[in-house]
């Protein structure tokens, strides 16, 4: 019998550690099955003068990152002052699919990086299940043509002013979107020649 088996591992140090103390403590809201959401977080400078034209745009801190939440209308014009204020790059663009847990469906991800200022910027933005679309950032960041394209194959969520928007992942004639929550997973089945039959 080895000699960890006769004296197990002492763990009890390792119940007492914590999360640290940047993490927030998420606020729910009163809609059943409601999701946390981040806690607010008071500008700095740089922040305050880009968001300076953006009224109703809420900043919070998830986790020790900057998350800005606006509205669908805004995306276009503040992407344009994102850009202009450093942020040189969009390095992801995805969703979230909140069906059952919020009152708006969708919420855009989109993840910016200032190399720069070293700082980055997550944004949300409201995207209703009856009319999902939004304005292209492609002109802004044209790399993100291709993360826009994956949304709309997963999501459905259109990108007004994208110049290709075509599946990437799934085929052409695909129905539905697959990473909706309510998208039916079906089954596939698959017959190998050389399997191994059960008699």
């Amino acid at each position: 019998m080895s000699d960890e088996t006769e004296n197990p591992p002492d763990i009890s140090s390792a119940v007492a550690i914590s999360a640290p103390e940047r993490h927030p403590t998420p606020e729910v809201g009163a809609m059943a099955g409601a999701v946390p959401v981040g806690t607010p977080r008071q500008p700095d400078s740089f922040m305050e003068s880009l968001l300076g034209g953006f009224e109703g745009a809420v900043l919070e801190d998830s986790h020790g990152q900057e998350v800005l939440r606006l509205e669908r209308e805004q995306l276009a014009d503040f992407a344009l002052a994102a850009k202009e204020a450093g942020f040189e790059v969009c390095s992801d663009i995805t969703a979230v699919d909140w069906l059952r847990h919020r009152r708006v469906r969708f919420e855009l991800v989109i993840n910016l990086l200032s190399q720069q200022h070293h700082r980055r910027l997550r944004v949300l933005v409201p995207i209703p299940a009856d009319d999902p679309t939004v304005s292209s950032v492609v002109a802004v960041w044209p790399g993100a043509a291709f993360a826009e394209r994956e949304t709309y194959d997963m999501y459905g969520i259109v990108f007004e002013g994208n110049p290709d928007l075509t599946r990437i992942l799934m085929p052409d004639e695909w129905e539905g979107f697959p990473l909706r929550k309510d998208f039916d997973t079906g089954a596939v089945p698959v017959q190998f020649k050389d399997s191994h039959k059960v008699t």
